[in-house]
């Protein structure tokens, strides 16, 4: 398991909340933590557990897998994490409309990569294709 990046996911965490107008003191009463502790993960001195986490995202309204991420818990399944970032970090979208959202941007991107793939020729058509035009050339070249 990858270690907890927890200044990281503490200053994300403190982001997050400024951003959705929460104090510290409602934020920790809606996670079920106390004020000292949230206080003390915000400012990176303490190590959060996946739990724990679990609990800040639902108090700030936001994907539990954005915090994983954030802590290092979790690898970015999405290779563009800035679009998940500002997905999870929207706050007038529900959880839902979130997951929703970044399952249509995931099949987006699957779809793009496979006609990328089927644009690709194959590495031995392309040796072949190159074959042909070397050949080409060659009988092409008037001899001597």
């Amino acid at each position: 398991m990858a270690s907890l990046n927890v200044g990281s996911v503490g200053a994300f965490i403190r982001e997050q909340r400024e951003k959705a107008q929460i104090s510290v003191r409602e934020l920790a009463k809606a996670a079920g933590v106390s004020n000292p502790y949230l206080s003390q993960i915000e400012r990176g001195l303490r190590r959060p557990s996946a739990e724990i986490l679990q609990q800040i995202a639902k108090g700030l309204r936001i994907s539990a897998e954005v915090l994983y991420v954030q802590a290092g818990i979790l690898e970015d399944r999405h290779s563009d994490s800035e679009v998940a970032r500002a997905i999870a970090s929207a706050l007038e979208l529900s959880e839902r409309q979130k997951e929703v959202l970044l399952e249509i941007y995931e099949s987006f991107r699957k779809e793009n990569d496979l006609r990328e793939e089927r644009e690709q020729p194959e590495p031995a058509t392309q040796a072949a294709v190159v074959a042909v035009e070397l050949a080409d050339q060659t009988s092409d070249t008037p001899t001597q």
